[in-house]
């Protein structure tokens, strides 16, 4: 019964940062309720018991990506733009769409076989680092190598683009 109450508290929690995220219009403030969100998905790792894949969410993308978010708005000066004036379409796209999200997320919720597991098996470990990078360094090799080549095209793009944008040109 905690395990739901707590499950239902961190809902909320993820659930309104990731609100706050999208309507703060200070580009400072919605990377830092981007931070409230991923810790709160960590949170939800360890409540799946996943411990490590719950620190590696926190070390990777709280720390070390949102760290190259908040240095990107920084040198490029995103958290003085005042609000922009968006596409007259955009407010209703975004509401359709969200309305078939929750429609596609009930559809699924209620599809959904009452019991995914049978009653008193332990859940399957996660996380395991161990497995983890035996079938990263082998199976998933390639996606890997092509993640990190993608991370670093990134950081080169916005060191050019920061850098035109002091030189003026």
């Amino acid at each position: 019964m905690g395990e739901l109450i707590s499950f239902y508290v961190l809902a909320g929690v993820a659930v309104a940062t990731a609100l706050a995220m999208v309507l703060t219009r200070n580009a400072v403030h919605s990377a830092l309720f981007l931070v409230l969100n991923l810790i709160t998905v960590a949170i939800f790792y360890l409540l799946l018991n996943a411990p490590f894949v719950a620190m590696v969410q926190i070390a990777v993308y709280a720390g070390a990506v949102m760290v190259l978010f908040l240095f990107v708005i920084m040198m490029l000066g995103a958290e003085r733009v005042g609000g922009a004036i968006g596409l007259r379409t955009q407010i209703p796209l975004a509401v359709g769409l969200g309305i078939v999200l929750v429609g596609g997320a009930l559809f699924a919720f209620l599809q959904a076989p009452a019991g995914l597991a049978p009653a008193g098996s332990p859940p399957a470990p996660l996380g395991d680092p161990a497995a983890i990078g035996a079938r990263l360094l082998t199976t998933h090799v390639l996606p890997f190598e092509i993640t990190s080549i993608l991370l670093l095209i990134a950081m080169v793009g916005v060191v050019v683009l920061a850098r035109d944008l002091r030189s003026g040109g």
